[in-house]
């Protein structure tokens, strides 16, 4: 009858519900709900592999980030240390020969001009002293002190008088230290029991 016909064209053009014999709604691949999971399923675990790689990722950058920044760090911290090490030399000779001046200007025979120098050289090497801590570089003062095989060389042994066996009773050559990192060993003598 002509009635139902426009019924149902009706229905169709409204959008109402429509049956599993409209060709459109059927899908051309048909899955099954296990198919459906079980592809879910894979989805979830690439997901949670991809997560866990990018994790990883992301922490092996950071860390790649912090040891390039500290080795720039002790780049500039450390990149004296030869010219420390050179310039170490020098502060010895100075000192060396300021010792000598010192000797040789006797109360009984005054010098003015070695008295100068004298001075002259105590300045100087205050002043190189003064230089060396504003970067980092200080002189190791280990007498009285333990002996470290870090920060000391034994080239004696001294008997023990007065001093515990093991403690340094004398210093041949300072030893410095760049920003706590040892760059020139003390050399030094060890107080030792005597063997009577």
């Amino acid at each position: 009858s002509p009635c139902v016909f426009s019924t149902a064209a009706q229905q169709r053009s409204t959008g109402d519900e429509c049956g599993p014999e409209d060709p459109r709604d059927e899908p051309k691949h048909p899955l099954s709900d296990c198919a459906l999971e079980h592809k879910a399923i894979k989805l979830e675990e690439q997901v949670r592999d991809l997560t866990e790689r990018y994790r990883k990722a992301l922490a092996d950058s950071e860390n790649v980030r912090r040891r390039t920044q500290k080795f720039v760090e002790d780049a500039k911290l450390f990149g004296i240390q030869s010219f420390c090490r050179d310039l170490v030399e020098v502060a010895d000779i100075l000192e060396k020969t300021a010792e000598s001046a010192a000797e040789e200007t006797e109360p009984s025979n005054p010098n003015p001009t070695l008295k100068k120098i004298y001075e002259g050289l105590s300045l100087i090497e205050a002043k190189l002293q003064s230089v060396f801590a504003k970067h980092g570089l200080q002189k190791m003062n280990p007498v009285g002190g333990k002996y470290d095989p870090y920060d000391h060389e034994i080239v004696c042994h001294v008997p023990a008088e007065g001093m515990q066996p093991g403690t340094i009773a004398l210093v041949t050559q300072d030893g410095y230290k760049l920003h706590g990192r040892t760059i020139r060993h003390a050399l030094v003598g060890v107080a030792v029991e005597s063997q009577e």
